[in-house]
């Protein structure tokens, strides 16, 4: 048997993998119960942020590369959403099978509620919190991410 040794790094990025777990799990829990008034979850608000974020209407496909997440699980988050009125597809003049996701006035509305609900309780977690500890743990993730992206890649996983 060929036992490898961790690093350092990669003890002390474990440690933070792990921490980064129980904080996402935590994070979506207080997002579910944020957002549930407004007929939401995290996974919903989620999907409604990144298409707001969009420069213009996106298929399904990119949004799931956007969020870093299964096509599939976006895809019926998203025909979810169609059906509560928050958005509706329209025509790809690239692609006539993937339609393009567009927010309704609704879905504008339930995502702008949510930002009201959001915003207080977010300044308040940052209260605390040195300006620079959170733009370089960012900095970190963003690293982690883009690392685990190419990887992703290399590995066909995309």
């Amino acid at each position: 048997m060929n036992a490898t040794r961790r690093t350092q790094g990669g003890a002390a990025l474990t440690d933070l993998i792990l921490t980064l777990f129980r904080a996402n799990n935590l994070t979506l829990t207080w997002g579910d119960r944020l957002v549930a008034p407004l007929g939401l979850t995290s996974a919903r608000w989620q999907v409604l942020g990144t298409i707001v974020a969009a420069d213009r209407p996106q298929p399904v496909a990119w949004l799931a590369r956007d969020l870093g997440a299964n096509r599939q699980n976006v895809q019926r988050i998203v025909n979810d959403l169609h059906k509560e009125g928050l958005v509706t597809f329209e025509p790809n003049p690239h692609h006539r099978r993937a339609q393009l996701i567009v927010l309704t006035r609704k879905g504008q509305q339930t995502f702008d509620a949510a930002i009201r609900l959001y915003d207080p309780k977010v300044s308040a977690f940052a209260e605390g919190l040195a300006i620079e500890d959170i733009e370089t743990a960012h900095r970190v993730l963003m690293t982690l991410r883009k690392k685990l992206e190419g990887d992703n890649i290399a590995e066909g996983q995309t």
